[in-house]
């Protein structure tokens, strides 16, 4: 087997598996035996179980990343100085966040695996992310802002992430809500038209009234 096809093999088959179990509960002997290989094969082309984590992401968010700096780059020459509606930026972060797993036909496990970055306790992932991929973030988080300026910047940290909660239940469940659209409605649903329904709704959430202020319920009680 030659290097590089030992390399996705392992790659393939750890991307897989994190998905589906979660990082913790995915052992390397578990990955070495699905992808046939021995364990001194993923020491010697990953060093660890850290190190296979990260690169698995790298392979969306190295091309992510290429691409989506482009698409803010053609934006903002588009709108010469003026701010980018919101709009506008949600739909092309998607529109490349569907293009990069398209390619591999891994959407869901993609999405997957963006959930466990959250959810699970992996300290080393999400520094990997914000020095390897923090920039372009950084940038889409400064248009944002100035799509947004009514929102107190920790409304708008919550906002962004209920959006991105919203986006990656939706779409790693995507199979089992496209069988319900069209058993109980007789409607077949692409992941483009999904997407173009999903976008108004969290538009409007990123542009919903601001709640009212919390009021200290404690010295109420007593």
């Amino acid at each position: 087997m030659a290097q590089n096809d030992t390399v996705t093999r392992i790659l393939d088959t750890a991307e897989v598996l994190f998905a589906e179990r979660g990082f913790a509960e995915t052992s390397l002997r578990h990955i070495t035996s699905k992808a046939r290989v021995n364990l001194a094969a993923v020491n010697y082309h990953f060093g660890s179980k850290k190190s296979l984590i990260q690169a698995v992401f790298a392979r969306y968010l190295d091309p992510f990343t290429e691409r989506f700096h482009t698409v803010l780059d053609d934006l903002e020459q588009r709108y010469a100085g003026e701010v980018i509606p919101l709009e506008v930026l949600l739909d092309n972060m998607a529109r490349t966040v569907l293009e990069v797993p398209a390619e591999r036909n891994s959407l869901k496990v993609f999405m997957r695996l963006l959930g466990l970055a959250y959810s699970q306790a992996q300290g080393h992932l999400r520094r990997y992310i914000q020095e390897h991929y923090g920039s372009v973030f950084s940038r889409f988080s400064s248009l944002v802002r100035q799509a947004t300026p009514e929102l107190p910047d920790a409304e708008r940290f919550w906002r962004l992430h209920f959006v991105l909660g919203t986006v990656i239940f939706t779409l790693s469940g995507l199979d089992a809500l496209r069988d319900i659209a069209e058993k109980d409605y007789g409607e077949h649903v692409s992941v483009r038209g999904l997407i173009d329904r999903l976008r108004p709704v969290v538009v409007a959430a990123m542009q919903a009234p601001l709640p009212p202020l919390e009021t200290d319920n404690l010295s109420t009680a007593s």
